[in-house]
């Protein structure tokens, strides 16, 4: 497998991409990670961005994420909102765990924004599902199906015992 070649390919693992805890706030846009190659109080920075960036971009499709390596003395992390407003987060001399706490606190959304987010994804008010708690309990009740064999006894040329008795 191609995509299993480099350093640390766990990174580009669909079930490590989705343990990703930071999902941004709607409003961010642009989300950049400015840090240096060197020195001990960029560490956490460069862990960051080795470990983290990949979840980042796959929990945040509509973000654009940028990294900028040895620009600035310390390292930080800018967002960009819609609005035009911009927020510099320091990040000198903390580890990646640290980071994204912070990150979650201040540029992500909340766990109960994160659960309601699902519920609405999985709404029960398709008329296409039927069962346990929908608005259909079986398909039969769609017009046009067959009806369920226990109200409506099925055509014998479509039961298994009459079919194979006739050959």
């Amino acid at each position: 497998m191609p995509f299993m070649k480099g350093r640390e390919p766990i990174r580009r693992a669909l079930k490590y991409l989705h343990e990703g805890k930071l999902v941004l706030k709607d409003s961010v846009r642009i989300f950049s990670v400015n840090y240096n190659t060197y020195g001990n109080h960029h560490s956490g920075a460069r862990d960051l961005v080795f470990w983290n960036i990949p979840q980042i971009q796959f929990r945040n499709p509509n973000v654009q994420v940028v990294t900028l390596k040895n620009m600035a003395p310390s390292p930080f992390v800018r967002c960009f909102f819609e609005d035009g407003r911009d927020m510099i987060i320091d990040i000198d001399s903390k580890n990646r765990d640290e980071i994204i706490e912070h990150l979650i606190n201040v540029v992500g959304k909340t766990r109960k924004q994160l659960v309601a987010e699902a519920r609405l994804a999985e709404s029960k008010d398709n008329p296409a599902n039927f069962g346990y708690g929908c608005e259909r309990h079986c398909i039969c009740e769609i017009p046009g199906q067959v009806s369920c064999p226990g109200t409506v006894p099925l055509p014998e040329d479509v039961r298994g015992k009459f079919m194979f008795a006739a050959k």
